[in-house]
């Protein structure tokens, strides 16, 4: 059975060469504890699943978006004294899309989106640098961070909680513990007001913040929540790869 067409790993080279892409998506996610009930690869599996039906919604439209592996490590600097998380530095963050980007740019695709699916990541810094040394046009998505998706969560969490729990029921219930193994995501806050209230920032060590690595209460969530949320979230994001693939690199403002 041939594999998805808009999946790089599942495309073959005579399929490929035979198609017009418009861009590139790059899923990135995380190697870290989510609760007692979740698995090390949450944020991989959610950004693999997520980036992939917005790509295919896309193609529903005509929008040829190739979909390439996820980056599976993130930036954990204060989760290391967890055991089994897996920590990449911004740098070397900043030095894998380089070179991705230089692989993009040989096949003469002039956009790319790259989709995150972790917290801890954020590329703004990266891709400032990396758009002075070439022609792709970059942009980042916090695809959890879509306006109106969690709109079906009173308390969707930050981490391991509801929302998170809800979706991975969806996609991977076979790999979601029972929820009475799982902690309730109870979490310190920040004795610093300006943190607390936003307009100051630190990271967190989290070892200090959660007894059990979680940051909300996992107990309300359903697969037809996550269902929900997936469904919200894909169908903005193919609407966004849509955008994207329009939009001409040299004339972008109005």
């Amino acid at each position: 059975m041939a594999g998805r067409p808009w999946i790089l790993a599942e495309t073959s080279w005579g399929a490929l060469r035979d198609t017009e892409y418009h861009l590139a998506a790059l899923p990135w996610g995380a190697t870290e504890p989510h609760n007692h009930h979740l698995p090390y690869g949450t944020d991989v599996y959610e950004s693999e699943a997520v980036v992939a039906e917005a790509a295919r919604l896309a193609w529903e439209q005509g929008v040829h978006v190739l979909v390439l592996p996820c980056v599976p490590f993130g930036v954990n600097t204060q989760h290391r004294d967890l055991p089994g998380t897996v920590n990449m530095n911004p740098s070397t963050q900043a030095a894998v899309l380089d070179d991705v980007i230089d692989s993009v740019e040989a096949w003469n695709l002039d956009k790319m989106v790259l989709v995150n699916g972790h917290g801890g990541n954020d590329f703004r810094q990266i891709i400032r640098e990396a758009q002075a040394h070439t022609e792709v046009f970059l942009s980042q998505v916090h695809w959890f961070r879509i306006p109106g998706a969690l709109d079906g969560f009173d308390d969707p969490g930050d981490h391991a909680g509801e929302a998170e729990t809800s979706l991975m029921m969806h996609l991977h219930a076979d790999l979601v513990a029972p929820l009475d193994q799982a902690g309730d995501g109870a979490a310190r806050a920040w004795r610093i007001q300006a943190i607390r209230e936003g307009w100051a920032w630190a990271p967190r060590r989290w070892s200090a913040v959660t007894e059990d690595t979680g940051v909300g209460d996992p107990a309300p969530a359903t697969a037809e929540k996550g269902a929900a949320w997936m469904d919200a979230a894909t169908r903005k994001l193919a609407e966004y790869f849509a955008q994207v693939a329009a939009a001409d690199p040299d004339d972008l403002y109005g």
